[in-house]
């Protein structure tokens, strides 16, 4: 039977020899992931179903990253109880404050994702490790404390969509946020519920390991069951950087099956921002110069790698944020912080009016570190916007890549970077 990736990497850790979409199976994981706010509901679940092992220490992922440096006492029992559970079981994976990073950056970056492999994690945008050619889902807190003792989780096959990426990306204003953003506004927020989006194509090669990683963590935004991409010389050099066990790279049968094709020209791309209050509100930069915004956020599991960080520094560097603007800058893991520091990203942030922030999830959510008030307006590199995601109901978000996220910041409007003075 013709398979497509994520179907061959789901039969493969059921120990099938094929797998159809719709059918129900147990698959064995290689890595479950849990942070700060979804462990504590995990453990809970643990303890109560009588577990006292976990199938493996070296396979589970604790976080912490949305509440921390923790924001309240509440936050900081939270993760309070998940160190105690990660020394009792002597989970090697645990990173708290001076360690941690948002956890989607993190885990990449750790090698601690590989081609191949099944993945879960209590929280949606676990998805994002399909950049890697790995089978990765959020899943509920209950499946994660299932998970954790039997290194087991079931499935439904999913069916897929396959997006045929050509051309090349206007490079330096046009980024893998703009690509994602174009797909979610053609095909809609439920376009691909409990799908899987696979892509391929010869414009893979225009496209890094950053853009890529942003793409896959926005497919839960499509209403995707996982986003997975193909395999190239990109993600092996990435991985094998970082990688040090043995993997397997899956490819999708010629003659798989797909409920929907789409071809992407990804030259034809511009520089894209969603409109309140869902991801699928999608306009051109330029079309939204009207749009005055209160603060900038430029950061998150989507886009606050190295490359987020350069590009927004390089619109930012000689200039400053226009009056009235607040813009956060928030790389995602201790070693982006570090390595911005030594890039002189950090100064230019700072001279440019911006305020730099720990590696924490901290406004994406409305957590902390930048809440908004009344009817304010943010401009974010985030992947969510919906009603209150940042603050108050009244609250409105525009997502937008790190050059839009930067240029708006310094005209005191959405504008295409384009056209920053």
């Amino acid at each position: 039977m013709a398979m497509t990736m994520t179907q061959k990497i789901l039969a493969a850790h059921a120990g099938l020899d094929s797998v159809r979409a719709g059918q129900l199976i147990m698959a064995k994981l290689d890595m479950v992931l849990g942070n700060d706010i979804t462990s504590p509901v995990a453990i809970n679940e643990f303890k109560k179903n009588g577990f006292d092992s976990v199938f493996d220490k070296e396979k589970i992922s604790l976080v912490m990253d949305h509440f921390a440096p923790n924001k309240d006492i509440k936050a900081a029992e939270q993760c309070k109880q998940c160190r105690i559970f990660a020394k009792n079981f002597s989970i090697k994976n645990y990173y708290d404050v001076g360690e941690m990073g948002i956890e989607h950056a993190l885990l990449p970056e750790k090698g601690l994702v590989a081609p191949g492999e099944a993945v879960i994690g209590a929280d949606s945008h676990t998805c994002t490790y399909g950049a890697l050619g790995a089978f990765s889902t959020g899943v509920g807190s209950t499946d994660m404390a299932a998970g954790m003792a039997t290194g087991e989780a079931w499935f439904k096959v999913p069916s897929a969509i396959k997006f045929e990426l050509v051309g090349e990306l206007r490079r330096p204003f046009v980024s893998g946020k703009d690509v994602i953003l174009h797909i979610i506004g053609m095909i809609g927020v439920d376009g691909a519920l409990y799908k899987s989006m696979e892509f391929t194509g010869s414009g893979l090669k225009s496209l890094t390991m950053d853009d890529r990683l942003c793409m896959a963590n926005m497919a839960i935004e499509a209403g995707a069951k996982n986003g997975i991409f193909e395999v190239d010389e990109v993600t092996l050099a990435y991985v094998n950087e970082r990688v040090t066990r043995d993997f397997k790279v899956y490819r999708a049968d010629d003659d798989a099956e797909y409920d929907e094709v789409y071809t992407i020209d990804l030259s034809k791309i511009e520089p894209t921002v969603a409109c309140p209050h869902l991801p699928e509100n999608t306009k051109e930069a330029r079309e939204l110069s009207s749009i005055i915004p209160d603060q900038v956020v430029i950061g998150s599991c989507t886009n606050g790698r190295l490359s987020d960080m350069k590009a927004a520094a390089e619109i930012l560097r000689g200039r400053h944020i226009a009056e009235g603007i607040r813009c956060i800058v928030i790389p995602a893991t201790q070693k982006i912080y570090k390595d911005c520091i030594a890039l002189g990203y950090i100064d230019t942030f700072i001279d440019a009016g911006c305020v730099v922030s720990t590696p924490t999830c901290g406004p994406c959510l409305g957590g902390y570190m930048g809440i908004l008030a009344a009817d304010e307006i943010a401009v974010a590199t985030t992947n969510r916007n919906f009603v209150g995601r940042m603050g108050h109901v009244t609250s409105k978000i525009y997502l937008a890549s790190p050059e839009v996220a930067a240029a708006s910041a310094v005209m005191g409007r959405i504008c295409d970077p384009r056209d920053i003075k």
